[in-house]
């Protein structure tokens, strides 16, 4: 082999070398940019919305717990009830709103017995416009349930022979006797209850003496002017024996009681005169 062409030697691998920098290449630390600062203000608005939602809420939650106490205390102490008087107290929709208003939408009264100038029975009211400052309902209605023992004290200024009442939807039975000639004549009359301009109405449908079942008209035509009395449409007025604020608005037997429709003036929470019994015209 020639020796004119020589081969050079490989370089040296424990020899420094300097590095060959590219012109306008940035080193690999300057390419890496410093983190940006995350945002923390959406999270803590985040976390104050649930706050204030979890404090309505439980707002929510105490004032349905704590009202309704409220509303039977001033209920029982207006309409001088007992102090154990049993009262359910409901409302509706958002309380909140309303407590901030001074004004409930809506209030729900019932009970299963209450007496209220002598009568009693089941009462179920639904008032609207309650304020919550003092002042007048808004507006009131409901009704109330006795039994055919209060029933029967309704008619007792009647000229009906009312001794004993039953029921048999959607009429009532009135027994007792009357006077013909100086004899007690036993009578039973079955009624139609309902009402008429704030008066008890009492359409006669039935009647029979002892246990014999007779026209209505032979009973007016037999028995005269009392006859008729009894036999014809009787109205009777019951105002003095409710509060002077409620108004009887319908009369109907529903199974084994009487349901009574009433109308509620809304001074009542504020006038005494109203809670007083009424009076009937003379």
């Amino acid at each position: 082999m020639s020796d004119d062409n020589h081969t050079l030697p490989y370089p040296d691998s424990a020899a420094e070398h300097p590095t060959l920098v590219i012109p306008g290449a940035a080193s690999a630390s300057e390419e890496q940019a410093p983190p940006r600062k995350r945002r923390r203000w959406p999270w803590v608005l985040l976390v104050v919305v649930i706050l204030l939602a979890l404090l309505v809420v439980a707002a929510e939650f105490i004032a349905r717990a704590v009202l309704p106490g409220i509303v039977r205390s001033i209920v029982v102490e207006q309409l001088d009830l007992p102090a154990d008087q049993q009262l359910e107290v409901e409302t509706e929709g958002l309380l909140l709103p309303q407590l901030i208003g001074g004004t409930l939408d809506t209030l729900h009264l019932s009970t299963d017995a209450v007496t209220l100038e002598g009568i009693t029975g089941a009462a179920d009211v639904t008032a609207s416009g309650v304020p919550l400052r003092g002042g007048d309902l808004g507006g009131a209605t409901g009704t109330i349930r006795i039994d055919q023992a209060e029933f029967t004290s309704l008619l007792a200024g009647t000229d009906l022979p009312v001794d004993t009442v039953a029921f048999d939807a959607p009429n009532a039975t009135v027994s007792g006797s009357i006077n013909v000639f100086g004899a007690a004549v036993p009578l039973s009359l079955t009624l139609t209850p309902g009402a008429v301009d704030g008066d008890l109405e009492l359409t006669p449908v039935a009647a029979s003496i002892g246990e014999l079942d007779i026209d209505l008209d032979k009973v007016g035509s037999s028995l005269g002017s009392l006859g008729e009395g009894l036999t014809q449409p009787q109205r009777v007025c019951i105002a003095d024996q409710l509060p002077a604020g409620l108004t009887l608005t319908g009369l109907e037997i529903v199974d084994d009681s009487a349901v009574i429709d009433i109308d509620v003036n809304g001074a009542i929470v504020t006038d005494a005169s109203l809670q007083d019994k009424g009076v009937c015209p003379s």
